[in-house]
């Protein structure tokens, strides 16, 4: 992750990630907060997948990445429709549009994760192992072998 979209991408997720965690407990609680939740099980389920698919992020790995953008296209996109739905009959309140300003959010970050991680030329072009890079890539602590090298096989008795 060398890039700031990334860095800023990765830091947004995490934020919708503690925004969703503070919505669902609230939730569980019986307190009102912004955005509720479609289903509670459903959403405790997302926040731990979400939670393990967002620290991939900065390893540039597109399978979590992609699981990401599924889970929440999944979970959110159904909110987004019934909650446009409700808006286009007019029948909605501030809740619904709060609840599908909140969703779109929730579909829009991995969305942006995704298409982060798969246009990354750096990720395939120059892969990063720091275990084997520190002796490969460091040719100034090569030892420089001269004519005068000792060439000399002794032999010990």
């Amino acid at each position: 992750m060398k890039s700031l979209s990334s860095w800023l991408i990765a830091m947004f997720a995490f934020m919708f990630w503690g925004f969703r965690v503070v919505a669902t407990v609230l939730y569980s609680m019986g307190k009102e907060f912004i955005a509720e939740p479609m289903d509670l099980n459903m959403e405790i389920a997302l926040l731990f997948i979400t939670f393990i698919c967002i620290c991939f992020i900065a390893k540039r790995k597109l399978l979590p990445v992609t699981i990401y953008l599924i889970a929440h296209a999944l979970y959110y996109g159904v909110f987004i429709y019934q909650n446009a739905m409700s808006v286009i009959e007019g029948t909605g309140t501030l809740n619904s549009y709060m609840s599908l300003f909140v969703a779109a959010i929730g579909v829009a970050i991995p969305l942006f994760a995704f298409f982060d991680v798969l246009l990354d030329k750096n990720r395939k072009a120059h892969p990063v192992d720091k275990q084997t890079d520190w002796f490969y890539k460091n040719e100034q602590f090569d030892r420089k072998v001269d004519e005068r090298a000792d060439r000399n096989q002794y032999k010990t008795l």
